[in-house]
């Protein structure tokens, strides 16, 4: 285990990305709030576990999507969160920059609680699939990639990491480790749906 805990997540076999500029060789630990698409109109950095900011999130008064807008550090737009209402189940889409779907987080309910997963098209062009497993206000969950078979982990959610730590302006915090190879921005972007999915339940 690393620092903060990194589970020595293994390395994929091949890049799973979006953006490819936030996949690392390392695991890299981000640092996130809880609630945070509730919080109507507010900014927020989405950190590192150094303290270094990766992205920021603006908040947004005007639609009832409560759409996100997502930058890096040097304000260059990156994507978009909106939540989709014609649907049964809770669907978010995360957009690029001309509004394009680019990923598709979508719940079911099953026996054994609620699934979220997610679908994306990589930079390199492969269709992917992500799953969550394990329930979200559980000490820990995984977020696993389930297009080729492996059910490989690429991500782990850990409330434990932050303890002591974890009161930031009365939000709860919490880490989510990446897999070396793993886009950061993508497993921020999907852990933004799943939390406010389960806040809303």
């Amino acid at each position: 285990m690393g620092f903060l805990g990194h589970h020595d997540l293994a390395p994929v076999p091949e890049p799973l990305a979006i953006f490819d500029q936030f996949v690392s060789r390392e695991p890299q630990t981000l640092v996130l709030k809880e609630k945070v698409l509730s919080v109507s109109g507010d900014s927020f950095d989405i950190k590192l576990a150094s303290g270094e900011p990766i992205l920021k999130v603006h908040g947004s008064w005007i639609s009832l999507s409560g759409r996100k807008k997502v930058d890096d550090i040097h304000g260059q737009h990156l994507f978009d969160i909106v939540k989709e209402h014609l649907h049964i189940h809770s669907t978010y889409a995360i957009e690029d920059t001309h509004k394009k779907k680019i990923v598709e987080v979508k719940n079911s309910f099953t026996l054994r609680g609620s699934k979220a997963t997610a679908t994306f098209t990589a930079s390199n062009g492969k269709a992917g699939t992500f799953q969550m497993k394990g329930g979200w206000f559980d000490h820990s969950a995984d977020i696993v990639e389930t297009t080729s078979g492996q059910n490989q982990t690429v991500a782990r959610i850990d409330r434990k990491l932050l303890t002591g730590r974890d009161l930031v302006f009365g939000q709860q915090t919490y880490a989510v480790v990446v897999a070396p190879g793993v886009d950061a921005a993508l497993i921020a972007a999907l852990c933004i749906c799943f939390d406010e999915k389960n806040h809303e339940d």
